[in-house]
């Protein structure tokens, strides 16, 4: 008796046997998604992350952290890495401080050598119109969570003259909106005017927000913005980051903080924040490599004025993080487009729910094809940065 029972287990064992099997597949192919903060709430405010990949596997992340922004002068740029080895991010460090300053958004890079690239602004008189972009170059030393810098830099640019196209660009402007100009916005475009031809402020105040973009010949775009005039430019380097000069600008006011993609056949988009009328995410494109850019227009995809990033995956779908409201920061959409920016989706989301603001996304995609995405995190008990990873199929599952 005991040999039939002990059979007929045997035969059972055998037969579930193929379904465990199939189950576990289907659990393994289920898109991974996983989120977790860099660091617990925090009172401070911690903002505009930057994320890489270093040769290691590992991931370094930046962000800045003070009592404020533009205004409080004990802001400093702060970094943390998470080793490939673990799931554990490291305690906070400092990456850049000058002294009495503040140093806000952050944009990182690594390049053919394996170097880091950290860009900056400081802010020289507490106002954005101050801005002066630096940059530091270094490795993520091995026996440490931590950055050894070995050279810094400030990135100057002299645009040529756009004194006479921008105010060109107003005038279109105000008869285009004439009914949805506000008195504020009217005050705003007669500062501008007045502006544009000064020198000073055509060749200061430029930021960094989103990652450069490095193109097949080698040559570097870093994306710029002001918002002495709310518009963009870039900043262009072809010996590997030695020198930069300025493209001409993307002429869009209230087109900021752009994110750079290259489709197959050259042309560079230029996805841009809203801080204008529109409500809709701006675009620009270019056909000499970034050097000059065209018309700036508007897209279907909704901003609320708000950053946003941007990657092409290695199987040439493109990637979209930005906020899909026209009013608000508690809705942050990743979308996917299957032919180079024509058209988005599908789309879901990182985060969608009141109560907070989920913001200033940066993304990349890692070498195993998993994307990384860290924003601002902003709730009721503090703020952080966010980090979430998944598989592209994850968008579309």
């Amino acid at each position: 008796m005991r040999l039939l029972i002990c059979l007929h287990a045997m035969r059972r064992a055998l037969v579930l046997l193929p379904l465990v099997w199939c189950g576990n597949a289907l659990a393994q192919a289920e898109p991974h998604f996983e989120a977790e903060l860099i660091f617990r709430l925090d009172d401070q405010h911690n903002h505009a992350p930057s994320i890489v990949e270093l040769p290691s596997g590992d991931l370094l992340v930046s962000w800045y952290r003070g009592s404020g922004e533009r205004k409080a002068d004990d802001v400093a740029v702060w970094g943390a890495v998470r080793r490939a080895a673990t799931s554990q991010w490291s305690e906070p460090f400092l990456m850049a401080d000058t002294p009495g300053f503040p140093d806000c958004n952050t944009a990182m890079m690594v390049d053919a050598r394996g170097r880091v690239w950290l860009f900056w602004p400081v802010i020289i008189a507490n106002s954005w119109e101050s801005c002066l972009t630096c940059y530091r170059v270094g490795e993520v030393a091995a026996e440490s969570a931590s950055v050894q810098w070995h050279w810094q830099g400030n990135i100057l640019l002299k645009p040529e003259d756009f004194s006479a196209p921008a105010a060109a660009q107003l005038d279109a402007l105000e008869e285009r909106f004439a009914g949805q100009l506000t008195d504020a916005l009217r005050d705003e475009i007669t500062t501008l005017r007045q502006r544009l031809p000064d020198k000073l402020y055509q060749r200061l105040g430029w930021q960094p927000r989103c990652k450069p973009t490095v193109l097949p010949s080698g040559r570097i775009l870093l994306p710029l913005y002001t918002d002495t005039f709310s518009i963009s430019i870039m900043a262009i380097s072809d010996d590997q980051g030695r020198t930069w000069h300025a493209s001409s600008p993307l002429l869009g006011f209230g087109a900021i903080q752009p994110t750079v993609l290259r489709r197959r056949d050259g042309t560079l988009v230029a996805y841009m924040r809203e801080n204008g009328v529109t409500g809709r995410i701006r675009v620009a494109e270019s056909v000499d490599d970034g050097q000059t850019w065209g018309p700036v227009g508007t897209t279907d995809l909704p901003n609320p004025g708000s950053g946003l990033d941007g990657v092409r995956l290695r199987d040439g779908r493109w990637v979209l993080v930005y906020n899909d409201t026209t009013e608000g920061r508690h809705s942050l959409a990743i979308s996917l487009s299957p032919d180079e920016g024509r058209t988005w989706g599908p789309t879901r989301h990182l985060e969608r729910h009141d109560g907070g603001a989920f913001h200033y996304p940066a993304v990349i995609e890692a070498a195993d094809g998993t994307l990384h995405v860290v924003y601002s995190y902003f709730v009721d008990g503090g703020k952080s940065i966010k980090h979430v990873r998944l598989d592209p199929a994850w968008i579309t599952h």
